[in-house]
């Protein structure tokens, strides 16, 4: 029997298949069109401790092989999160990863807390809680200037050991492909106690409308994602692969079986799936399948046969 299963940090996933965060929501508009259990995990929208409402303008912007987006971490804030989405989100038989992001070391903190005190005590009382944190470290530091935690591996160093501190729940760090060194940033999170990490974010990219003489969007600079930044998202999974022993997460413009199974033999554990979602809104189950199907064909009996060969 060919088997998807893999376990990171302790935690068993049914595949290595993940919706990425922001591209899926809490899970409930995709519930209706496929069983979400197809899935390995859904990792939450990204979530700050205060609500906020998003960038304004133009938010998303296709381009060729894939996107550009400027949401600004539009989300209900952690509260609502718990109260009002992630009762429904344990229901889908599927592993919850919650997708944490913060304007400054002490909101992170906030956050990490609220969500460890609330994890534990739905533990406590027999409910489903919370499988693992990932910490974004691409959000801008507003009390130093702007510049994002995950460009600067020192910067990133004080908000990685803090919450990793704050909170028991498994943590996997979503590293910023901008980083001066990602390699020295990887390895710094493994030193700090991260439990893996994911990567890539989006690409910082640009698109100009001629006919208004101004930048589509209304910070000028958008994240690029989708297929055309898989080659890169690939090459520094690698990387980064090589660089640590905790496991590695693969992200960025993965949209079918073979582009999977590259990720694994670069090293990577599991899968993030983004773009994809909007081009197939049945991405998870369509992929589960032709991984199953690729799998066979290629007398590929566990993933663990083919993981870091590259």
């Amino acid at each position: 029997m060919i088997s998807l299963a893999c376990e990171l940090a302790g935690v068993r996933f049914a595949n290595p298949i993940w919706a990425a965060s922001g591209t899926f929501g809490f899970g409930r508009p995709y519930a209706d069109l496929y069983p979400l259990r197809k899935l390995g995990a859904i990792v939450s929208k990204g979530l700050t401790v205060r609500p906020r409402t998003g960038n304004s303008g133009t938010r998303l912007y296709e381009t060729p092989s894939g996107i550009m987006n400027s949401i600004g971490l539009e989300n209900p804030g952690i509260r609502a999160f718990l109260e009002r989405e992630l009762p429904e989100m344990t229901t889908y038989g599927t592993a919850v990863i919650v997708n944490l992001g913060g304007g400054s070391i002490p909101e992170y903190v906030e956050g990490a807390r609220l969500l460890d005190d609330y994890c534990q005590w739905l533990q406590a009382s027999g409910q489903k809680a919370v499988d693992m944190l990932e910490l974004n470290i691409s959000c801008p530091n507003v009390k130093e200037g702007g510049l994002a935690f995950g460009l600067d591996t020192e910067q990133a160093r004080k908000l990685v050991k803090e919450v990793r501190q704050a909170t028991s729940l498994p943590l996997i760090i979503k590293l910023a492909p901008g980083a001066r060194d990602l390699t020295e940033m990887a390895r710094m999170c493994e030193y700090e106690g991260a439990d893996g990490v994911s990567l890539i974010n989006t690409i910082q990219a640009m698109a100009i409308d001629i006919r208004q003489r101004r930048s589509v969007f209304d910070r000028a600079y958008a994240g690029l994602s989708g297929p055309a930044i898989k080659p890169i998202a690939l090459r520094m999974v690698h990387q980064v692969a090589r660089a640590v022993s905790i496991p590695v997460v693969g992200v960025g413009g993965i949209s079918s079986a073979s582009d999977i199974v590259e990720f694994v033999m670069a090293g990577a554990t599991a899968v993030q799936i983004g773009t994809y979602n909007m081009m197939n809104l049945r991405a998870g189950d369509t992929l589960a399948e032709q991984l199953i199907e690729l799998m066979n064909e290629e007398g590929i009996m566990s993933l663990e046969e083919i993981r870091g060969i590259i």
